[in-house]
């Protein structure tokens, strides 16, 4: 189940939310878990049993980790918590990738075991990760109530795609959090705002690059378009349900972490990643990257942990090696910027902007290839090389169908809706916030009624983050 289909937006949710404002405070996060687990096994019913396990692992843990802190135990604890979020990645997310290599390099012919990938794991176990670990420092206490615990963990609006979030960052809205009409009435605005970027611009634009690559009639402006078509889709698509996953939160009481600022706007990419998947790479910053030194080493291991983070980045987003060639990627280019790059953008107020673009798109070329020999060919394509043609008749009547997306789609990743309604907003007298009030709701109803028309009938309709 996706929050953009007819059962989760008409059936699922409006039960749920009933459920959850009938029961009393007490039993709110009971019917969290319940309807989570229910939501999670809705399309692979067995998994609900993995993330059963990994709740009760995780609640055990934590407790035998504050129980012995100050004691080697403790340690101990933290360790098998670690080993076992690996052990469970390492074999449902990457167990067939390392077979495969292993039947490449040694000429061996092992079997893949060709297991289905639980939805959600690579979120879930990071959430129960930064929770032993931070019950270890001691920045957080132990939950003594595993409901609240399995709710934490298994928080079906940010459980597909995050953002992650850290048990320290709602520990108390767990047991006390406020429900507020202000607070609900945002909440769904929010919802309707992610759900129409993903219905209305994400999916057109994932459509396109779906038509592109069936395409026989490429040319070097159509591999031109799909590039930056692919780069608008991915943003749309998860800064969607992003926003989505806080909108929910915030009726459901608990206030998640910004995860997107206007990434595409930056003049870096040390600046693009402080606004791309925010709560990812403060995840890797924390638990990887300090605790490997950070920058507090010498010059030559500060630039190793860089590398060692970034291939970690990569390869959390999939078994294959292009995303470990595309972290990687971003590695080189954070490395050059502290060491000389950074001083040259920071004198440039366009370059810069276009360099960074020009990056995350070949980016996103490899993030989005089957293997690196497609990517490679993508790229070659994408400067001429075998014989492709400038322009195709494809390319011009895509361009064409498909402008006005585009179009939108870039105004749309600036923050110039926000300064409009900001401009809105300022008219004197407060008629600005007047207008404010009567428009947004209204907006919000004429997109959810275009979003359950094009989902009626039965569009394009994935969800990439499905696949992580």
């Amino acid at each position: 189940m996706i929050f953009s289909s007819i059962p989760f937006l008409y059936y699922f949710l409006p039960v749920v939310l009933l459920l959850y404002f009938l029961v009393p405070k007490r039993l709110k996060n009971l019917v969290l878990l319940l309807s989570s687990l229910f939501f999670y096994g809705w399309g692979e019913p067995k998994y609900v049993v993995i993330m059963v396990i990994s709740i009760v692992v995780g609640f055990v843990l934590g407790h035998l980790i504050e129980v012995f802190r100050g004691k080697g135990l403790s340690k101990v604890f933290l360790i098998l918590s670690v080993i076992s979020a690996i052990c469970m990645l390492g074999y449902f997310k990457y167990m067939d990738f390392f077979i495969t290599n292993i039947n490449a390099v040694t000429g061996l012919s092992l079997p893949l075991l060709k297991i289905t990938l639980p939805i959600g794991i690579s979120f879930y176990l990071f959430q129960i990760l930064s929770y032993t670990v931070d019950v270890y420092r001691g920045t957080v206490p132990a939950q003594k109530n595993i409901i609240h615990f399995g709710a934490y963990v298994s928080c079906f609006p940010q459980l597909i795609a995050g953002p992650i979030v850290r048990y320290s960052d709602i520990a108390e809205q767990l047991s006390s959090r406020t429900h507020t009409f202000e607070k609900t009435a945002y909440g769904i605005r929010r919802f309707i705002m992610g759900l129409s970027k993903k219905v209305l611009l994400a999916n057109a634009l994932g459509e396109l690059c779906d038509i592109f690559r069936a395409s026989d009639d490429k040319s070097v402006l159509f591999y031109w378009l799909y590039a930056i078509s692919f780069t608008l889709h991915i943003y749309f698509d998860f800064s969607g349900y992003s926003d989505m996953a806080i909108g929910l939160g915030k009726i459901f009481g608990f206030d998640f972490i910004e995860n997107f600022n206007h990434p595409y706007i930056s003049k870096s990419i040390t600046e693009f990643w402080r606004r791309w998947h925010i709560s990812l790479g403060s995840w890797f910053r924390d638990y990887v990257y300090i605790p490997l030194g950070g920058n507090r080493v010498s010059k030559g291991r500060w630039f190793l942990n860089i590398l060692t983070v970034w291939m970690l980045t990569g390869f959390w987003h999939g078994a294959s090696w292009n995303f470990i060639v595309w972290g990687l990627l971003y590695a080189a280019f954070l490395v050059l910027e502290k060491l000389f790059l950074g001083k040259y953008l920071k004198n440039s107020k366009v370059w810069c902007h276009i360099y960074v673009m020009f990056i995350v798109c070949f980016g996103f070329v490899i993030f989005n290839a089957t293997n690196l020999g497609e990517a490679l060919q993508y790229f070659g394509a994408m400067f001429g090389a075998g014989s492709v043609p400038f322009v195709s008749t494809e390319f011009t009547y895509y361009l064409g169908s498909f402008g006005f997306i585009l179009l939108l789609s870039i105004a749309g990743s600036t923050p110039l809706p926000m300064i409009l309604t900001k401009k809105i907003s300022g008219i004197k007298n407060g008629m600005g916030e007047r207008i404010l009030n009567i428009a947004e709701p209204i907006i919000s109803v004429i997109l959810l009624l275009l979003v359950t028309a094009y989902l009626v009938d039965g569009s394009f309709n994935p969800f990439l983050y499905f696949r992580f």
